[in-house]
């Protein structure tokens, strides 16, 4: 009799496994300005899709009676740190999970504060959608401003504006289509977002997870179920990147190169390339702790073995040799600074790229970014939490993507070698020419590459002979450097 009651539930657990399994995850971050509601949101969030355990509704229940001697404090879920609490306000990014039949959410609460621009920065970065909220009292300010223009940045292609404290407004549709108008206007310069804007109170619930009846003017999905319909996992997306984290040697026999799968799918057999180098080679296999796999896409932590044997380190980059990577020593990046002490030109920072640590310097400061009009600004430093297109070189030669194509290689940040604190957060937009511009009417930018271990000089408009002459030799001294320390390849 207990076998027979045991095996159905031993067969439920098993399709709620597999139920679970199959379901997608979506990652999201909240940003605002202070005060908006982002704790309290995503505390009702938690609270109403039922992912609080019964001791954490006690404890932030006592909590909130100290507190405030009402209601429960939803922020009370989100803020952790004991300053938190004290001030009612955020400081370090919190992150949350949770699931609903539909699928898994992982949810990073960042500070509104503008002095910790830094940390929303961080939530974001690995972001499939943000959530910026607005309070309805309040309309748009300079710090929603920031944090929207930051979630185009970093490629979010999502964005929803929750305009919140709606129960403070009268929950008047006047006001929620004002903020609407306003934001749309400002999000209009970027064409790569697709906005959805909910009127909402996070304190009362209304539009968190079901549809308010205090609001029946507005006929959209609640915040909850957008967030279930919305697209995921552009992750999986793009060429084949393979960082190189660690070379694996436990034995003569074997030689592999661990790391994770930053973009696309490789599978064993598929010709590869490793750059800097531009050698190429077939993957061998594809070994896990399980066990070896036929293929590994995005996500994964996998080690590859090759056909043959190449010097390969950690830093290089595997990728797909029919859309291989951008090679250069000098980059044009937007840089988000972070560290109290401002950018100075000159000054030698370590850039980590992907598993890369190498010396780099701020060459030029293009321009400085006026987040609330968004143009392009003279300026001749960067201050905390300033954004800015500068130009960087680097000790030795990078592989890499622009950032609107990958996320992975086509970020690093910069860190002071004195305090070894990060001092900034960088989106690759682009090579910049390696050599200077040379005196004349006719005088170009030109560009130089290594691709299949030949030097190719182009100009700015494409790939062709450049006929200055001390210019070519110097790309011709600097690629007989390269073939000295590789011992002879380039």
């Amino acid at each position: 009799m207990a076998a027979t009651l045991a095996s159905p539930r031993i067969d439920s657990f098993a399709e709620f496994l597999e139920q679970d399994k199959a379901k997608d995850l979506l990652r999201f971050t909240t940003a605002g300005s202070v005060d908006d509601g982002k704790s309290t949101l995503i505390g009702r969030l938690l609270y109403d899709s039922r992912s609080v355990y019964e001791d954490q509704l006690e404890s932030i229940t006592k909590a909130s009676a100290a507190r405030n001697g009402g209601g429960i404090d939803f922020s009370l879920l989100t803020d952790g740190l004991r300053a938190e609490r004290e001030q009612g306000i955020t400081i370090d990014v919190a992150y949350r999970y949770f699931t609903t039949p539909r699928r898994k959410f992982i949810i990073a609460d960042t500070p509104g504060h503008e002095q910790y621009t830094r940390n929303m920065v961080t939530g974001a970065s690995t972001a499939e959608l943000a959530i910026v909220l607005v309070d309805a009292r309040k309309g748009l300010l300079p710090q929603s401003r920031r944090h929207a223009y930051i979630a185009y940045l970093l490629g979010i292609p999502h964005l929803v504006i929750a305009v919140n404290k709606m129960d403070l407004v009268g929950y008047d549709p006047a006001v929620f289509t004002q903020i609407e108008r306003d934001f749309r206007a400002f999000l209009a310069q970027f064409h790569s977002i697709e906005p959805y804007f909910v009127p909402i109170s996070a304190l009362a619930g209304d539009n968190v997870v079901v549809r308010s009846r205090n609001m029946p003017w507005f006929q959209g999905p609640s915040l909850l179920e957008y967030l279930e319909r919305v697209p995921a996992g552009r992750a999986a997306s793009g060429s084949f990147r393979f960082p190189v984290q660690r070379v694996v040697r436990p034995n003569h026999e074997f030689r592999g190169y661990a790391g994770t799968v930053a973009s696309g799918q490789v599978a064993v057999g598929d010709p590869v390339a490793i750059y800097p180098s531009g050698r190429t080679s077939r993957v061998a296999s594809i070994v896990t702790y399980d066990g070896e796999l036929d293929s590994a896409e995005a996500g994964q932590a996998v080690t590859l073995t090759l056909a043959n044997e190449l010097d390969i380190s950690r830093g290089d980059l595997i990728a797909n040799p029919g859309d291989p990577p951008l090679l250069s020593n000098t980059i044009e990046a937007t840089l988000v600074w972070f560290d109290e002490s401002p950018a100075r030109l000159n000054k030698r920072y370590r850039i980590k790229h992907t598993t890369r640590m190498e010396w780099a310097e701020i060459k030029e400061l293009r321009h400085r970014i006026n987040i609330h009009s968004l143009e392009h600004e003279p300026a001749s430093a960067i201050e905390m939490n300033e954004i800015a297109v500068v130009h960087i070189e680097t000790a030795r030669i990078l592989s890499f993507d622009p950032y609107a194509r990958n996320r992975t290689t086509g970020s690093f940040i910069l860190i002071d070698p004195v305090t070894n604190t990060t001092a900034a957060a960088g989106m690759i937009s682009a090579a910049v020419s390696s050599s200077n511009r040379h005196a004349g009417d006719d005088a170009e930018d030109i560009f130089w590459r290594i691709q299949n271990g030949e030097l190719i000089i182009s100009k700015k408009n494409g790939f062709e002979n450049f006929y200055a002459p001390e210019t070519l030799e110097a790309l011709e001294s600097l690629a007989a450097k390269i073939r000295s320390d590789r011992g002879g390849q380039l």
